[in-house]
């Protein structure tokens, strides 16, 4: 299934890798977003997010998560700090460490599909899931 996907991302070239991965992938990048006043344009088409903790306004992805995941968009975190979120976030689906290769990041895809789709998929090994509220 095909998703509309925003990616949250202040470093150009790991967003532009990421889209081209995504895009290949068959998915809609809908947007990219450096910090939360540009995440909060997309609210309203993303359907999933992929998310970094640390953007240009600083340490803005926990926040921006809430308010995405508030809307109904599937958040994972990306980073290369997992550690910054080992607690979990309410409302995201979990975490996983930067640089994600392809073939990982089509494994994180379809899981977040099929949890859209309301299936209890098995959980990809390179995805660290938080606790889901019941």
């Amino acid at each position: 299934m095909q998703h509309k996907i925003l990616i949250v991302e202040d470093q150009f070239l790991i967003a532009m890798a990421l889209e081209e991965a995504i895009v290949k992938l068959g998915h809609d990048v809908v947007g990219i977003a450096a910090g939360k006043s540009q995440a909060r344009d997309f609210l309203d088409v993303a359907e999933i997010a992929l998310v970094d903790i640390n953007l240009l306004d600083g340490a803005s992805g926990v926040a921006i998560a809430r308010e995405l995941s508030e809307k109904g968009i599937s958040v994972v975190f990306m980073t290369a700090n997992p550690e910054a979120v080992a607690d979990g976030v309410e409302g995201a689906l979990g975490v996983t460490a930067k640089p994600v290769a392809d073939g990982d990041l089509a494994k994180l895809l379809k899981f977040v599909s099929s949890h859209r789709a309301g299936h209890k998929p098995t959980c990809p090994k390179n995805l660290r899931p938080f606790p889901l509220e019941t």
